[in-house]
């Protein structure tokens, strides 16, 4: 990966046309359309450092930060994120399915948590390039659920043969995986080897800023700035002017037209309350997604021959009147060995793990508060809501419905899913007035040069993967902030 690598000194009280403070999805994949408009420069600050592939497999590490150490958690759930350039990109697996289109309308179809200002219409373009950018692997048949406008660029992975079974038998509710690991050779990414190690990807098949943006951080305009913290904004009424950030023990400040926030959703939250940028629910409703892990002993019927980490996703629990009441669950079909194989001679890959995750109610309780000693981010979390353990408790409850297709010998529990590594919320989108922080465009309600980017603005907490959908956001943010330039 090229990078114009810049060093505090050289950039303090400069001035540039776009700031970017992190680089994960949302940061990179803005900045990705922004430099097609830029007219001056963009400068990226990035708290961690540049970790190259070939260096995570090396040292089995995605950065050298501890990410548990940027904060302090006064719970016991773990909030996982990678603290380096490509933030997520990095530590990933890849799952990439759309958000269900009732997933945008909690409030108005089933009388939960929020309406996002956007609906799956809106984002679907959106939806396919990214997919085009990250030259996902999908299944056509996924159609009949998320309505798409372009094929998936590349074909689905092989699913297993418990896949083939339950597709004949639930045509409508169960699909191969659409996924970021190459299911066959792209010009930057080897074809997938099945074989769970996808934290640190040894043939590099699941896309990464890094074989994703090989160029776009060694862009003519863009300038990066790493091992910097960003401590802070510096505003004139309804206008940003500034970033405040340490580097080696050293504060420096830097200026700019428009800035974006793309820190992940316990570090951008902390940055605004430093700032006294506080408007509407700012900091509130940390969530992600609740699940469990179960293993399924198969009758004579062989498991694990598909060729991705995970094959399938089954939304037997997803859909329905009942999400006025309780959550919607996603099942995913696993293709490895978590819970090791079965002793028995003959039948050790007689098996078939599989993951069920459900989503949780944003709650005003679980938030991120500021150290004001330390200024150092602060997680409160109270657990899961009880709509979101009534929906997990009812998929456990019915999951022989689920499994009959299949010659099944005994279902086992195997464990509680303690984290899904998707940090979200903070700083919703919505309305301005209905305890929202940005708008529809991710534009902050009273600091019009400030725009906020990634998993923090997500309203709800669908059961399935956020990141396609904070990549989907970002380019549509874009295209709306600079088309309406060009127009005016």
């Amino acid at each position: 990966m090229e990078i114009n690598r810049v060093s505090p000194e050289s950039v303090a009280n400069e001035h540039y046309e776009l700031i970017i403070i992190g680089s994960g999805f949302g940061s990179t994949f803005f900045l990705n359309e922004a430099v097609k408009h830029l007219s001056g420069r963009a400068l990226v600050i990035e708290w961690g450092d540049h970790y190259p592939w070939a260096t995570q497999v090396q040292e089995q590490q995605n950065s050298d930060i501890p990410h548990e150490s940027t904060y302090e958690n006064r719970g016991d759930k773990p909030w996982n994120m990678t603290i380096g350039l490509g933030g997520g990109m990095n530590c990933w697996f890849s799952q990439t399915p759309r958000l269900h289109p009732s997933d945008f309308r909690m409030k108005s179809l089933f009388g939960v948590s929020n309406d996002w200002p956007v609906t799956y219409d809106d984002l679907e373009p959106y939806y396919c390039r990214a997919e085009t950018i990250m030259s996902i692997s999908g299944d056509p048949a996924m159609a009949k659920l998320l309505p798409r406008s372009m094929p998936f660029p590349l074909p689905p992975h092989r699913g297993m043969t418990v896949d083939d079974i339950m597709r004949a038998a639930m045509p409508d509710h169960h699909f191969l995986i659409p996924t970021g690991r190459a299911s066959a050779a792209t010009g930057q990414r080897g074809v997938c080897c099945a074989n769970a190690t996808c934290y640190h990807c040894p043939v590099n098949a699941k896309f990464t800023a890094e074989n994703g943006f090989p160029q776009l951080f060694g862009h003519p305009k863009v300038d990066v700035c790493l091992r910097s913290e960003v401590k802070s904004l510096d505003y004139q009424g309804d206008t940003v002017t500034g970033v405040r950030f340490e580097s080696a023990g050293r504060e420096y400040r830097v200026k700019g037209d428009l800035f974006v926030l793309g820190a992940n959703a316990i570090q951008a939250p902390a940055i605004l309350l430093r700032s006294d940028i506080v408007h509407g629910e700012t900091a509130l409703n940390l969530h992600e997604q609740i699940g469990a892990d179960y293993e399924v002993y198969l009758d004579g019927l062989a498991g694990m021959d598909g060729s991705t980490i995970t094959t399938a996703l089954n939304y037997y629990f997803y859909e329905g009147d009942f999400r006025s009441e309780r959550a919607g669950s996603v099942v995913s079909f696993e293709n490895r060995w978590p819970h090791g194989l079965r002793p028995e001679p003959g039948k050790w890959h007689h098996l078939l793990p599989l993951c069920i995750i459900t989503e949780d109610l944003p709650s005003l309780e679980n938030k991120v508060t500021v150290d004001p000693s330390s200024g150092k981010a602060v997680i409160h979390h109270t657990g899961p809501s009880e709509y979101g353990r009534k929906g997990l408790e009812y998929a456990m409850d019915h999951l022989d419905e689920l499994l009959a297709p299949l010659p099944v010998e005994a279902v086992h529990f195997r464990r509680w899913r303690i984290t899904e590594s998707h940090v979200q919320g903070t700083l919703r989108m919505g309305t301005d007035g209905d305890g929202s922080v940005i708008d529809h465009r991710l534009m902050h309600h009273t600091k019009r040069n400030l725009m906020v980017v990634g998993t923090s603005t997500f309203p709800t907490c669908s059961p399935t993967n956020p990141s396609l959908t904070a990549a989907a956001m970002s380019i549509r943010a874009a295209d709306l902030l600079f088309d309406q330039q060009v127009t005016t």
